[in-house]
């Protein structure tokens, strides 16, 4: 299938991560846990957005928590999980650029405009990891490419010394292929969204609500092609992968 979702995803993780800190004061939105680190540095250095790095990542967790628990609720129904879940995610965005655009540039990061900015696109982030995590399993993280980074270069180690069998090898070069991808559209999407910000400031967050709306229509193309409206898994809906 093409445009493939885990590489649209990917993108959109950078893209979304690096827009967040370049136009709300250093937020991580999709690298949470990254916020510790510039909370630590906003607290040294007297910054603003403080409390939006604070925030990130109990309400990463919150959304995750409540996303998993109305999935488990709709999943036995046959309703489509991951289509709604993008839906989510396309309307967090959304607001999340409409509220950029009509109330920025931000000159701190602790008003109630920017952090309600912030809080939503880690919400839409939040969604974006879970249903990564859940329905493309198979394919590397979207939004956390250290992990990946050090499996691409294990991998690279392996297949330079010859130290794999054949069967080994034909699992490490299609891990190999995904992981790069997805190490390179991350990559891409960080560089795109400096270059949107440098040209066109807060309209940077106009373009992921767009990439959003693409995978959306890849993913129900490749449901309909695979016919996994009505296939089931164990009485449930089974799980997408592409």
């Amino acid at each position: 299938m093409r445009p493939s979702v885990p590489t649209l995803w990917s993108f959109n993780g950078g893209y979304v991560d690096t827009a967040g800190f370049l136009t709300l004061h250093g937020l991580f939105t999709s690298h949470v846990t990254g916020n510790f680190v510039t909370l630590g540095a906003a607290i040294a250095y007297g910054t603003s957005g403080a409390v939006a790095k604070l925030l990130a990542l109990p309400m990463f967790c919150v959304v995750i928590v409540l996303a998993r628990a109305i999935a488990n609720r709709l999943r036995p129904s046959g309703w489509p999980v991951l289509e709604t879940a993008v839906i989510v995610k396309i309307l967090l965005l959304s607001s999340a650029a409409a509220l950029a655009v009509g109330r920025g540039p931000f000159a701190t990061g602790d008003g109630p405009a920017p952090l309600t900015t912030g809080m939503i696109l880690v919400a839409a982030m939040a969604i974006q990891n879970a249903a990564s995590r859940v329905h493309l399993s198979k394919a590397p993280p979207t939004t956390i490419m250290t992990g990946t980074s050090t499996q691409l270069m294990l991998d690279i180690a392996d297949l330079a010394t010859g130290n794999l069998t054949p069967e080994a090898r034909a699992v490490v070069l299609p891990r190999l292929r995904a992981m790069a991808v997805a190490v390179a559209s991350f990559a891409l999407g960080c560089a795109v969204a400096a270059l949107m910000f440098i040209r066109f400031e807060m309209k940077v967050f106009l373009l992921p609500p767009l990439v959003a709306a693409v995978s959306l229509l890849a993913i129900i193309e490749a449901r309909r092609d695979r016919g996994c409206f009505s296939r089931r898994e164990n009485g449930r809906p089974a799980n997408w992968e592409g």
